[in-house]
């Protein structure tokens, strides 16, 4: 009797032994179907994360693979003429867009070819689209706002535009690829009545008519890097004929960078100003980038209404610098 008590007690055991190895074997395989992984154990530690690039470094890699892809599709625009027949406009958008956006807005394209941004006439043509700064919404997505520039025979040997345009692009990434979701361009640019232009640096900047008579103040903006001064170049103030000492008026100041100043700086070599974030570009041409500082409005100054009105139209039309007298130098 003793020995079959024995016998139905080791029965059991082993039933409820088995039970709960079942019980961790489907809960192990539910997990990993969960995408949750496999348990923790001594003998199954963790994986370490992936920490072969620091997340800021990560950062700058994407934001240069954008920048890279916007700059590539800009170079594109002048090979599609939105002049052919639609069926050829279609053909020239998928050859020659196909590699920079979504499948959805190639659809888009393709359905409604002439919504699509190319050569509309044949002078002036679409150079490049000029970046002017990137937000980012998330590791995904970046909305890239800049201008597309038009050349004519007579900037492409001297430099400069003949037309712009505003143009905001959506980017996203799809399967480890930055490809261009959407592109909305604005309404073409046209200079102001009042055009301040400077020859030295190569640019042209377009005021209204209420700035006639305006002066240009020449300071130094500094970089600081640590507790020195890294770098520095010019800062031009833009003032309105009205400004006096007793009633200051907001001035429009425009910070000179070489691309290599500009480089560094948005790899935050060094830091120009108090505020923790950077100057916003306005232009560049081949040797020289042009930003506004940041917040340089901030003490509300009289007519700083008049002047954020002017930096939205996007005034600055770039051009190359006027060849340097060596000797004079």
């Amino acid at each position: 009797m003793g020995d079959t008590k024995k016998t139905k007690k080791i029965i059991v055991f082993t039933a409820v032994l088995a039970a709960a190895l079942s019980c961790t074997v489907i809960l192990r395989e539910t997990l990993s179907l969960e995408g949750i992984g496999p348990l923790t154990t001594a003998e199954n530690p963790p994986e370490p994360a992936d920490e072969s690039l620091p997340r800021r470094d990560q950062g700058e890699q994407e934001e240069q693979a954008v920048r890279k892809l916007v700059e590539d599709f800009g170079k594109k625009l002048q090979m599609v003429s939105l002049l052919a027949p639609e069926d050829r406009i279609a053909a020239s958008i998928e050859e020659n867009y196909g590699d920079y956006v979504t499948d959805q807005l190639m659809q888009k394209w393709q359905a409604d070819p002439l919504a699509a941004p190319g050569r509309a006439v044949s002078s002036p043509w679409p150079d490049r689209i000029d970046i002017l700064r990137l937000e980012m919404s998330n590791e995904n997505r970046y909305t890239v706002y800049g201008e597309i520039i038009e050349i004519t025979s007579a900037e492409l040997e001297n430099g400069g535009a003949a037309a712009k345009r505003p143009v905001t692009l959506m980017t996203e990434k799809v399967d480890g690829r930055w490809l261009i979701g959407d592109v909305t361009a604005g309404q073409y640019d046209q200079p102001g009545p009042v055009v301040y232009e400077n020859t030295e640096y190569g640019f042209r900047f377009s005021l209204p008519e209420t700035w006639e008579g305006y002066t240009v103040v020449e300071e130094q903006w500094e970089g600081i890097s640590g507790t020195e001064v890294a770098e520095s170049g010019p800062r031009l103030l833009i003032r309105h004929p009205d400004w006096t000492r007793d009633d200051p008026r907001q001035d429009i100041p425009l910070m000179i960078f070489t691309p290599g100043q500009w480089s560094a700086l948005q790899n935050e070599e060094f830091s120009v100003g108090a505020a923790p974030i950077g100057p916003s570009k306005l232009g560049s041409n081949s040797q020289y980038v042009f930003a506004l500082p940041a917040r340089y409005n901030f003490a509300f100054p009289t007519g700083f209404e008049e002047v954020e009105e002017i930096i939205n139209g996007h005034p600055l039309w770039p051009s190359e610098p006027a060849a340097k007298d060596m000797e004079a130098e």
